[in-house]
């Protein structure tokens, strides 16, 4: 089992960078009755001998973040709970599974087309605070290159892409500034020809994000004139897996009242845990545990939306910075959720008000004047997977249900059957990846 101390997770646990916490509870069938139930497995049996060796741990950061780089992590974290605040407010009693880092990467390539008022409210609402368009660009651009090369054993793709309607006057210093600092693939196609104009764009999203998205567009109108779209595509293998034979069905207490049945994982092991007056929080690792994702369950007398609304930045850091290495009894669901959600009145509620106003955006950087005074943010949308196993998570998290032993040594027991949060970050760079809020489980 990949073991953590303290001083290995400080510098990850300053963060939040951009992706989604999560929301769920979901309906499996329930067990046949017809014959006897599975017996769970002795959790203090040894573990089965085919589980694969974890591959070195990875105990710092190649080399230091770049001053860019620290601007535009801190910023990103601060964009993903001020994100996080209003939708997961807007969205009570609902799941939520979002990607303030995606949004964060989208919104930035945009910005770089946009001036006065227009790029001040988007500045403010990225949380850039004083940051120059250079240092948040070259930030941007080494962020990329890092949180994708961090472990070879854990998928972690960005990629962006620009659409533009053929002969229209954008700037092409634009275009080369998003190639530059985005990778961007900047491509004009014929927007009149709407069916091959859309099965272009949602042909790049699905194959960016391994078929879990096939498509973002199912129509474009008459007004727009580009899409720029991020696409982030994560899959990690835990570092030591569930076994399969400890799956069992178990009883899911949804929000609202009522309970499901579902597949709850379970491990007796040595993992990264704190606990707080309203919490208990387990840190699952992937790979060479660059990547984790941090499971947060709501304690008696607090309910997981008080939960959600108390995360800031400086209550993660707290929550990260309380981990400590120890052996508990943890369980939690398999859980699979798509989730869409447009970020127009989110993004407006963080002061973006402007960008989104017809005839008061200023887009000048992105075309010139008269045209670029005419141009504005139509929608901003997001739709997101999450798929959490005994394998590990694709793009999302992971549960198990624990079974305790009497005669066993006592262990904090951490069953994950009601409504809790995970949030995927990597550990090193303290990025926030996704987080999510599960109120009840998706339907199949």
């Amino acid at each position: 089992m990949g073991r953590f101390t303290r001083g290995r997770l400080i510098a990850a646990r300053r963060v939040l960078a951009a992706v989604a916490l999560l929301a769920a509870a979901c309906s499996a069938s329930a067990p046949n009755t017809s014959t006897p139930p599975t017996q769970p497995a002795d959790p203090n049996q040894p573990k089965s001998p085919t589980t694969a060796t974890p591959p070195p741990e990875l105990t710092s950061l190649p080399r230091a973040l770049t001053t860019g780089e620290v601007k535009v992590r801190d910023a990103s974290n601060a964009f993903a709970f001020a994100l996080w605040g209003k939708i997961a407010a807007a969205q009570r009693d609902s799941n939520v599974f979002v990607s303030p880092l995606s949004a964060s990467f989208a919104l930035g390539m945009t910005m770089n087309g946009a001036a006065g008022t227009t790029a001040d409210q988007m500045r403010s609402a990225l949380q850039f605070g004083g940051a120059t368009l250079n240092e948040i660009n070259g930030g941007y651009k080494s962020l990329i290159a890092l949180l994708t090369s961090l472990d070879a054993t854990t998928q972690m793709q960005i990629a962006n892409s620009i659409w533009y309607r053929q002969g229209f006057p954008f700037r092409q210093a634009f275009f080369d500034t998003t190639r530059t600092y985005f990778d961007a693939a900047v491509q004009g196609l014929d927007f009149t020809s709407v069916p091959a104009s859309l099965a272009t764009i949602n042909g790049w999203v699905s194959d960016k994000t391994m078929g879990k998205i096939p498509k973002v567009l199912d129509s474009i109108e008459a007004q727009q004139v580009m899409f720029l779209i991020n696409a982030i595509y994560f899959k990690g293998q835990w570092r030591l897996k569930f076994d399969p034979a400890q799956t069992a069905a178990a009883s899911f207490s949804a929000a609202g009242g009522g309970a499901q049945s579902v597949q709850l994982m379970h491990r007796l092991d040595t993992l990264s845990y704190a606990e707080g007056t309203t919490y208990q929080a387990a840190d699952l690792t992937y790979g060479n545990s660059a990547f984790t994702m941090t499971v947060l369950l709501p304690k008696s007398g607090t309910d997981v939306e008080t939960l959600a609304a108390s995360l800031t930045p400086a209550a993660w850091q707290g929550i990260t910075a309380g981990f400590q290495t120890r052996k508990i009894d943890f369980s939690m669901p398999k859980l699979t959720l798509r989730y869409e959600r447009k970020l127009n009145d989110d993004l407006k509620r963080l002061g973006m008000v402007v960008p989104f106003s017809p005839g008061g955006a200023d887009f000048t950087l992105m075309a010139p004047a008269p045209t670029g005074n005419q141009l504005y943010i139509d929608f901003v949308k997001q739709n997101t997977f999450v798929d959490i196993n005994e394998e590990g998570t694709e793009a999302a998290a992971v549960t198990t249900v624990g079974v305790g032993v009497t005669s066993a040594p006592v262990y904090p027991v951490m069953r994950v059957d009601h409504p809790y949060l995970v949030v995927l970050r990597e550990r090193l760079t303290g990025t926030v990846l996704f987080m999510g809020k599960i109120v009840r489980m998706p339907s199949s």
